[in-house]
């Protein structure tokens, strides 16, 4: 028997499998967009997005050559991904920030609840990381540290004068700290979704704030257009220059980047007179090839002496304003104008493949050698075309793999055979603890395979796929029960659930399941034994899984997925 990845909150069990467990032999999933089909010089040019797929919000930062990056996670857990690298393109995932239930508490939680715009920062002088952040269902703003990101880190530390979300530190060559984020106006708001910039000292050898917070941006850019929800705000020291970067206009495609810069923390704070800073909301052709829409909520890192990049999000879509992927990490690098960083001129799309000077070849070499890590249990080849099996045949999950919410109590076991998921009392259309792991959709063109081994005692116990929206907007493609009889059963969720196709099944051998998608649509095809695959049903509309009908700020999960 093996053992669990969390094995503080779920030790391996000698119980065996019941009848209503659902094993899994494999999961293969394969990515085939077209915009990645290219072929790049890898010591030029690199593929953007860097994180494919529901990697929202990046905040990075950098300790000697080399740089982590996280991104929020909201209900899922374990929550806020981190990531190493040595050149800002190849990244490695290393693990999760809040990886046991005393960091992250995410009971009955909204799918697009919990942990939001998670901030990394390396304090040099105690040699010290911190990732602050809010729990929005639970606790408020918090931060943990530590010393090594490998080792993990601190239970939370919780910031009750942070009122708002979106926070962020800068520890000043000083000595000194400062903590930004997003809050309420202070007084009565001057129109709907004017928000401020809130400021507040803090104490890192006490662990604590100093004093009360001061509101140094209030409502955003040109006020007297009434900007909306200025938040996700960074401060920087560069220079003589103290400079505050903020998201504002929301973050569909409205989305943009804008900057502040004052000679003190406090302000007064001067606008940049070419804000935003980023955007794609104008001066682009709505059927321009290889579309990225919804930029913002970036953070700036110099990466080496006057050689700055940003990260930053963005979406796909695959038709209109229609993407599935959720909102993803990018990468670009700065130029300095007039004393003002600029992260994309006004009028220029994202470009899928972007430039960077040549790597020392020493560079180049770490990077492909994490590269050639991506086959190995925790690490993944994060963006372009690629193939992935998970044979669960490792000690530990990869961690590619999510639960929605605090998982069940021995939620599943890892043999010989492959993920055998126990069942627990919730499903997809409930807030409750759910027997499924995720693992994020990252092209609008894949495949998912899996060959499954379930055998349904009562109508309702069903096992095999769901893809995930939130509890009002999924597919489920599994084996249950009809009338009695073993049967395939295909159902879409968009607010109201309906049958989509269904088959009975005539042995209860291994069942070899399929999913396609070809951007809007999804095609759904079982196999029994070594048959050939047999359509359940094909194209499929799949825009109730587009963030555009289903709301919320997640991707869709690929899950597996068992249900009592």
């Amino acid at each position: 028997m093996k053992k669990t990845v969390f094995t503080a909150l779920m030790a391996a069990t000698t119980i065996g499998a019941t009848a209503q467990d659902a094993t899994f032999e494999f999961f293969k999933y394969e990515g085939n967009d077209a915009r990645f089909k290219k072929n790049i010089d890898e010591s030029r040019e690199y593929l953007n997005p860097i994180l494919a797929g529901f990697y929202p919000d990046p905040s990075f930062c950098k300790k000697g050559d080399t740089f982590y990056l996280v991104n929020s996670s909201f209900a899922f857990f374990p929550g806020v991904p981190i990531f190493e690298s040595q050149d800002l393109v190849n990244w490695k995932q290393i693990g999760h920030v809040l990886d046991r239930e005393s960091q992250l508490q995410l009971p009955e939680e909204r799918v697009s609840g919990g942990i939001y715009a998670p901030a990394i920062s390396y304090n040099k002088r105690n040699q010290t990381f911190y990732m602050i952040t809010t729990n929005v269902g639970r606790g408020g703003n918090f931060y943990v540290k530590t010393k090594d990101p490998h080792q993990g880190w601190s239970d939370p530390i919780y910031l009750p004068k942070v009122d708002g979300i979106d926070p962020s530190f800068l520890f000043d060559d000083d000595g000194k700290a400062y903590i930004v984020h997003n809050a309420p106006v202070f007084g009565t708001a001057d129109y709907e979704g004017q928000r401020a910039i809130r400021l507040l000292r803090f104490d890192v050898k006490g662990d604590s704030i100093i004093g009360d917070p001061i509101e140094i941006v209030r409502g955003g850019t040109h006020v007297t257009e009434r900007p909306i929800w200025i938040e996700g705000p960074h401060l920087y020291h560069i220079g003589k220059y103290y400079y505050l970067m903020c998201a504002e206009g929301g973050t569909a495609e409205d989305h943009s980047e804008v900057i502040f810069r004052a000679k003190n923390p406090m302000g007064p704070w001067e606008e940049c007179p070419m804000n935003p800073i980023l955007t794609q909301r104008s001066g682009l052709s709505d059927d321009r090839a290889e579309k990225v829409t919804c930029t913002g909520h970036a953070d700036l890192l110099e990466v080496k002496k006057g050689e700055w990049w940003a990260v930053f999000l963005g979406c796909r879509p695959y038709e209109g304003n229609l993407y599935n992927t959720g909102r993803e990490t990018f990468l670009l690098p700065v130029t300095w104008k007039d004393g003002w960083p600029i992260i994309l001129e006004s009028g220029k799309a994202v470009p899928t493949v972007g430039q960077r000077s040549a790597r020392p070849a020493g560079t180049l070499a770490r990077a492909r050698t994490l590269n050639a890590q991506h086959s190995t249990l925790n690490t993944q080849q994060t963006t372009g075309n690629f193939t992935y099996i998970d044979r669960f045949d490792s000690d530990r999950l990869s961690l590619r793999w999510m639960f929605l919410r605090n998982p069940p109590a021995n939620a599943y076991t890892l043999t010989s055979e492959g993920l055998t998921l126990h069942p627990s009392e919730g499903t997809v259309r409930e807030k409750k603890p759910l027997s499924a792991l995720f693992f994020r959709q990252q092209h609008a063109t894949f495949s998912a395979e899996t060959t499954l081994r379930f055998t349904p005692k009562a109508e309702g116990q069903l096992a095999g796929f769901t893809l995930f929206q939130s509890e009002r907007h999924h597919f489920v493609f599994g084996k249950t029960l009809l009338n009695g009889r073993q049967a395939l059963v295909l159902k879409r969720m968009e607010n109201e659930e309906v049958l989509v196709g269904s088959c009975f099944l005539d042995n209860n051998g291994p069942l070899r399941l399929k999913v396609e998608a070809d951007g809007r649509y999804y095609s759904f095809y079982f196999a029994t034994a070594d048959g050939a695959w047999q359509p359940l049903a094909r194209g499929v509309d799949g825009a109730n899984l587009s963030t555009a009908h289903a709301g919320g700020f997640i991707g869709t999960g690929i899950g597996l997925l068992v249900e009592r």
